[in-house]
């Protein structure tokens, strides 16, 4: 359980503001033929990096995520568990905040899709429909492997 109380302030800020320049959120699309749905939708925060040890450092305190290799050198930790995003990664944030513009965008944008899945909008079109225009406007439109189109087109 994350404990907001016990993160030193110098720890905090100083992690916040590494994921704040390293850090990348995102709404991930699967198609998935074991599914109810034709896709398994997940919202992810990670971070990549050739430093692991600042990755288990993040991980350690927001008690959340897994850390694997990516290989030539390269260090990921990520969260895609909707709880842990809900209980340890957006509480994390508001406390110790970023300090970019853009990054505050994307985290507000974070939140309210978390907030929008935590209720089951991931689970019907009309809540999917919400969180891809959400999507739009999050990492500035950032790459996609399935477009829109592609993902409601399944329906």
């Amino acid at each position: 359980m994350l404990r907001l109380s016990e993160i030193p302030d110098s720890i905090g800020y100083y992690l916040a503001g590494f994921v704040d320049g390293e850090g990348s959120f995102h709404l991930a699309f699967r198609k998935r033929a074991d599914y109810k749905l034709p896709w398994k939708i997940s919202l992810s925060l990670n971070v990549s990096q050739k430093d692991r040890e600042i990755l288990a450092r993040v991980k350690r305190y927001l008690k959340c995520g897994s850390l694997r290799h990516k290989g030539d050198d390269i260090w990921m930790w990520e969260v895609s568990n909707l709880t842990a995003i809900c209980e340890n990664v957006i509480p994390f944030f508001r406390r110790f905040g970023f300090m970019s513009t853009k990054k505050k965008r994307d985290f507000a944008i974070f939140q309210r899709m978390a907030e929008l899945m935590a209720g089951g909008a991931h689970l019907e079109k009309d809540g999917i429909v919400q969180l891809l225009k959400l999507r739009r406007t999050m990492n500035d439109g950032g790459k996609r492997k399935y477009s829109e189109k592609q993902i409601l087109d399944l329906f």
